[in-house]
């Protein structure tokens, strides 16, 4: 049984007068496989390191005067050593107990309004879940597409359950199913969500009434006119 390590580092920043506070969250966590390292604030990540790259990914948008972090992946590298140093004198103290377990509650949906043609995005949401990560698999059309998708860091909630996020690029067709999959260790079976293209075509009835309506009122106006000439004429 995998044994799990998170270590939290909150600093909070806090305006007495106006009682407005910030909290910046540095998460650090290893398993016997896996292993995290990233900064928040105010629940936004900030940056994350990728071990495989050797690393950090910033999440921030570009700004004109852009934040550097010197040192932040090497400091991360040293975490990662405190943590499996930890974990090992954990599994000799505690002789791996039992893990405790949290099935994730999963989601499908698209990020935007869906128009047919128009490239958009798939998420897959797991929440509530512990011990991270969770294992997400894509297929459209009952084709595997999962290497076409990206998966989050898993972010922590105040429950101390765990969040992630799949996110699949797509291009809407009429008729297309989509299922993400999402496998787990509190899952006896793997969780598969279900999403269909169902885009409704704009109807061409109102715009037909319109029109109609349009072409009856200038006809009456034209008839109006006719007659009233004429009883002019008369007079």
């Amino acid at each position: 049984m995998k044994l799990l390590l998170i270590f939290f580092t909150l600093s909070c920043i806090k305006d007495t007068s106006a009682q407005i506070q910030h909290i910046d969250i540095q998460l650090s966590g290893c398993t016997e496989s896996d292993k995290e390292f990233e900064m928040e604030h105010d629940e936004e990540e900030i940056f994350h390191s990728d071990f495989k790259k050797q690393g950090l990914v910033m999440k921030l948008p570009d700004f004109a005067d852009p934040i550097n972090w010197p040192g932040a992946y090497d400091h991360s590298v040293s975490e990662q050593e405190i943590c499996k140093h930890n974990l090992d004198v954990a599994v000799t103290a505690y002789k791996k107990p039992p893990e405790a377990l949290d099935a994730p509650q999963n989601s499908i949906y698209p990020r935007d309004n869906v128009r047919l043609g128009s490239e958009s995005t798939l998420i897959c949401h797991s929440t509530r879940f512990f011990p991270p990560p969770v294992n997400i698999r894509w297929t459209r059309n009952g084709v595997d597409v999962t290497e076409s998708s990206t998966l989050s860091q898993f972010y922590p909630n105040k429950d101390n359950t765990y969040n992630q996020f799949s996110h699949l690029p797509f291009t809407p067709q009429e008729g297309d199913v989509y299922t993400c999959t999402v496998e787990h260790k509190a899952l006896q079976t793997p969780d598969t969500k279900t999403w269909e293209v169902d885009v409704e075509l704009p109807s061409v009835g109102p715009a037909v009434f319109c029109g109609v309506g349009l072409a009856v009122g200038l006809l009456g106006v034209a008839t109006g006119t006719f007659f009233l000439v004429k009883g002019n004429q008369c007079n």
